[in-house]
């Protein structure tokens, strides 16, 4: 920044009517963020003195987000929505007397940069204007307040489309209601607004008359970006954001050096980070705080929420919530990871497989059908298909430890509190409760018993019965050739 803002004003008091919602407007998600997460992030990449956001509909709910997402932001309340000049007079009573240049700003127009902001700011400084308005043109730019310039190219006034005539609507220039002022410029002006207007509101832009009425030019800065002035009103608006968002995100990873297979069905919150050489494919969502190293490849079908996978790593139709996947790591397909599941180097988690509060050890692996929860597995055990860690005794849940190098069998259920030392085996079809020594086979099952002629007894006339029976005639007759070539042999 060559200039720090005094202040950002971000105002955020609207109802919203048009999106038919009972969440505040504001408060809508847009790639990972609230349309006022948007605003607030664009308003602190220029560093200002003072950050203030305006609320009033929903404002407890608007206030709570921000201080979570915030915390050191200013808020102001509109009780009444008297107007833009007056949510910004509500802005100045909760903040010191300003000197320098004050930035106002919007809740619902998510593309808006800092960067953008950022260079308003130098054109307002650089041309010594007391105000300066952000600009965008349109072929149609119907229902805009047109900018009408002066000789010298300042601003002369801007005119509602209402109120425009012929001429006037012919002009393409829009005002986009973004807006950099001198401190004692804003204050003088918003001092001598009145509510005689249709509308019965004060309205920021009569300040820009009084600016000019005082001798202080108002400049315009016009961006070519029209995406970053549009405002969200409705549902429609906020979808078609959002495919804008997520096309420059995609766009703009592919240019970093990942490769995204079809960009149409890849979804990515701005708060995520891909390295170079990573591979997504079809069908990707990446939210939150995801992570995905050099060289993985995830997708297609896959959701990861605040999961970091390590470089080389492999996740196939895969949904993980708060993961830890090692480098060259494989996860999937079909697989469940829950939060706290961490799986080290070289491990696998396989198909229909979910784990919860599960640390995995490297090279470790739970190839199939198998749940696992409050686990910590040691490096190079293998987990046979079809095992349940029983964490859960229907009032606690319960921590496992399965030791290094151990082997559990298919279709075994470890019952929680279990320590399994190192180097030990489970038997196929074991029920654990107690633990393992070093070196131990452990078998928890009975001894098979056959029960002769019980389908004969009970199941006659089945399916089954006629099978078993027509096996049993095969098995007479191979047996009585059998009987039949030894007594014709020499021997």
């Amino acid at each position: 920044m060559s200039t720090r803002p005094a202040a950002v004003i971000v105002l955020a008091a609207g109802e919203g009517t048009r999106m038919k919602s009972s969440l505040p407007k504001v408060l809508h998600e847009l790639a990972g963020r609230t349309l006022v997460g948007h605003a607030v992030a664009a308003a602190q990449s220029l560093e200002p003195d003072h950050l203030a956001v305006v609320i009033g509909h929903g404002r407890d709910q608007v206030a709570a987000h921000l201080a979570d997402v915030a915390p050191r932001v200013t808020t102001a309340v509109q009780d009444k929505q008297l107007g833009t000049g007056h949510a910004v007079q509500c802005a100045l009573e909760t903040l010191p007397e300003l000197e320098g240049v004050v930035v106002v700003t919007y809740g619902d127009v998510p593309l808006l940069s800092g960067a953008t902001l950022d260079e308003l700011v130098d054109a307002h400084v650089n041309a010594g204007n007391g105000v300066t308005v952000l600009t965008a043109e349109l072929d149609d730019p119907s229902g805009y307040g047109r900018i009408v310039r002066d000789d010298d190219g300042g601003v002369a006034r801007i005119v509602e489309h209402k109120d425009a005539d012929a001429d006037t609507l012919r002009i393409k220039e829009f005002n986009s209601g973004i807006y950099v002022f001198d401190a004692d410029v804003l204050r003088t002006g918003l001092g001598r607004l009145t509510t005689d207007n249709a509308q019965g509101e004060l309205y920021l832009t009569d300040v820009l008359g009084h600016a000019r009425a005082d001798g202080r030019r108002v400049g315009a800065l016009v961006t070519e970006d029209v995406w970053q002035t549009e405002g969200v009103n409705d549902r429609a608006q906020l979808a078609a954001l959002g495919r804008e968002l997520n096309r420059r995100i995609t766009t703009g990873l592919m240019q970093s050096g990942v490769t995204i297979i079809d960009p149409a069905t890849t979804w990515i919150d701005v708060t995520v980070a891909v390295d170079a050489d990573a591979i997504l494919r079809p069908g990707v969502q990446l939210h939150g705080s995801t992570r995905v190293g050099a060289g993985a490849e995830v997708g297609p079908d896959t959701t990861l929420r605040d999961t970091v996978v390590g470089a080389g790593a492999s996740v196939v139709r895969t949904h993980a919530i708060g993961a830890q996947i090692g480098a060259r790591a494989t996860v999937g397909p079909f697989s469940y990871l829950r939060p706290e599941t961490t799986l080290g180097e070289k491990g696998k988690i396989g198909g229909f497989v979910e784990t919860k509060k599960a640390s995995i050890g490297a090279g470790s692996k739970v190839p199939h059908l198998s749940y696992v929860g409050d686990a910590t597995i040691g490096d190079g055990v293998n987990i046979g298909a079809g095992t349940i860690v029983a964490n859960y005794d229907g009032v606690a849940k319960h921590h496992t430890t399965i030791g290094h190098h151990t082997f559990v069998g298919s279709d075994s259920v470890l019952v929680a509190p279990v320590d399994l030392a190192d180097g030990s085996y489970v038997a196929a079809g074991s029920t654990v409760t107690s633990g393992t020594e070093p070196g131990e086979l452990a078998v928890a099952r009975a001894r098979q018993r056959n029960i002769e002629g019980w389908v004969e007894r009970r199941r006659a006339g089945t399916p089954t019965d006629e099978a078993a029976r027509r096996a049993k005639a095969r098995h007479t007759d191979h047996m009585a050739e059998g009987d039949s070539s030894i007594e014709g042999s020499d021997q």
